[in-house]
């Protein structure tokens, strides 16, 4: 395992593949934040620059902006439930920026938009933790090979974070066996 400080191969397809996946799960819990914000169109922005990333398209400013923006929406969400959805949304236009660093944080961008709609999922329940957890095995079983050939290039996923880091260390887990 490459310490913190080394770089890791990190190739155009896998990013695409990441920043893929990652839509793909925020996709999943857009109706949440829309339920509540159907005027803010920033988490679905979001998800969509990441799609189009994921297609071929150019990693730009411009992506990174609507992750941003995304990002911002959850502060505006009124219930936890959006604004977990509008930060699932934001980690997935995030996703395509991925560092090739051997660090835990990276962890976090590849699975971080999986670990928040889950979340959303789980909040929008009632917080009934089995919505949880199947959200979470939806999850793993979607994963593409490049998830997981580039989480075995990195440490484990860091503690902390809260459920939402609960999420990120069992999915990493779940990942890498």
């Amino acid at each position: 395992m490459p310490t913190e400080s080394e770089a890791i191969a990190l190739s155009e397809h896998e990013l695409r593949e990441i920043a893929g996946y990652a839509a793909d799960c925020a996709r999943r819990v857009l109706s949440i934040f829309e339920s509540e914000r159907p005027a803010d169109a920033r988490p679905r922005d979001a998800v969509a620059a990441a799609h189009a990333f994921a297609g071929g398209g150019r990693r730009t400013g411009a992506l990174r902006q609507h992750g941003w923006a995304a990002f911002k929406a959850a502060r505006d969400a009124a219930s936890p439930a959006a604004a977990d959805a509008a930060r699932a949304a934001s980690h997935a236009a995030a996703a395509a920026y991925l560092h090739p660093k051997a660090s835990a944080h990276q962890v976090k961008h590849i699975l971080g938009a999986a670990a928040h709609a889950a979340r959303a999922q789980e909040l929008a329940s009632g917080d009934d933790r089995t919505v949880g957890a199947a959200a979470l095995e939806w999850a793993r079983r979607h994963a593409p090979a490049a998830v997981t050939a580039v989480l075995g290039r990195l440490p484990a996923a860091p503690p902390g974070g809260g459920r939402v880091g609960e999420f990120i260390r069992w999915l990493d887990a779940a990942l890498r066996a």
